[in-house]
């Protein structure tokens, strides 16, 4: 399917979608301080600037699209362009590199995506308060 905009009108909707503070990012946030736990976010010390960090425990949190982090990428790679098979080849690579150098440092890596956050809110917000209380 050819793209109907201009490349400058391509490039400013891309610019609007949010990298961060996502409303599933938000949503999470909220319930885990509803739940009493206290958190960083987006810390840039950190590889891949992690959307949620507890240092104390050192659980890092990444809320992920499933479309821009490329779920299950390789059975649907050959229905987008040449240009998103790239781009999100990349940062599937990039999200790779990162989780290996978080674990490397001794952090524990959660990624949350985003059908998984659709259908079991609970339960992934379980999993993030199981994983920071057992570390602490």
């Amino acid at each position: 399917m050819a793209d109907n905009l201009t490349p400058e009108q391509r490039s400013y909707c891309m610019s609007r979608i949010k990298g961060k503070d996502t409303g599933l990012e938000l949503r999470v946030r909220s319930e885990l301080h509803r739940k009493g736990l206290r958190f960083r976010k987006h810390v840039k010390d950190l590889p891949g600037k992690p959307d949620i960090v507890f240092r104390r425990a050192r659980v890092a949190i990444f809320v992920d699209g499933d479309f821009w982090h490329g779920y299950l990428f390789p059975s649907w790679e050959d229905k987008v362009s040449d240009f998103w098979k790239a781009k999100i080849s990349k940062t599937r690579e990039r999200d790779a590199e990162n989780h290996r150098r978080l674990s490397e440092m001794g952090w524990a890596v959660i990624r949350l995506w985003q059908h998984e956050l659709e259908e079991d809110f609970e339960g992934c917000i379980e999993r993030i308060v199981s994983k920071v209380k057992n570390a602490v």
